[in-house]
């Protein structure tokens, strides 16, 4: 298969490609040989999964993510790398985040959830969903449906106690405009007064006994 089939193939996916910045959210950054046949995919470009890749005799890697232009010298680093190995990459991150079949609508299926709406606009892509279950659930539960399908443990935030219906859910890293996202999640009714400290910095300390 030819590198540029694939590339069209995945664009013809999207409602979104005719957006302004769908080229600078999704597309090839290294161009190895135009002609592969073993693909590697993951969700973050990194050394370790560059070496992986190469160590696994893979051609090309799709990823949601392009390496983090936040941690100094890691893009240049994976570029490098994969230049010299010539293996192919290609990554789409906010169209993936925005579309029917993307990470926000599959997590709500996996959880059960239905969706009411797209929200967090960023560049023309909706990058969460408001969401409800059929069944009011608790903290404790989601949590535990979370850490079940991702196989892995979350971090929490318990604001308040009480039911949980109704969801907001940003598929993302949550180091951007965590403000805005926070305000329009589940457990978001205005603090009391002795929390106030905890959110203004609550990816600090430690709220209800699980480690931040």
């Amino acid at each position: 298969m030819r590198l540029a089939e694939v590339e069209e193939f995945i664009e013809s996916l999207f409602d979104t490609r005719r957006n302004d910045c769908f080229d600078r959210e999704s597309g090839v950054t290294v161009r190895g040989a135009e002609e592969f046949k073993k693909v590697g995919y993951c969700t973050n470009l990194t050394l370790d999964t560059v070496e992986e890749a190469i160590q696994n005799d893979v051609d090309l890697m799709v990823t949601h993510h392009d390496a983090w232009d936040g941690m100094f010298g890691l893009k240049e680093a994976c570029l490098e790398r994969l230049l010299e190995a010539g293996v192919s990459h290609y990554f789409n991150h906010l169209p993936l985040d925005d579309c029917d079949f993307g990470t926000n609508n599959s997590l709500a299926e996996k959880l059960g959830l239905r969706i009411l709406e797209k929200s967090h606009l960023e560049d023309g892509f909706y990058c969460g969903r408001i969401a409800e279950f059929s069944e009011a659930t608790t903290l404790e539960e989601l949590v535990g449906r979370l850490e079940l399908l991702l196989e892995e443990p979350v971090q929490v935030w318990k604001f308040r106690g009480g039911p949980i219906r109704r969801v907001g859910l940003v598929c993302g890293n949550g180091l951007s405009n965590r403000q805005p996202h926070v305000h329009r999640s589940v457990w978001c009714r205005k603090p009391r007064k002795k929390n106030q400290d905890e959110i203004s910095g609550y990816g600090d300390r430690q709220v209800d006994g699980r480690s931040s």
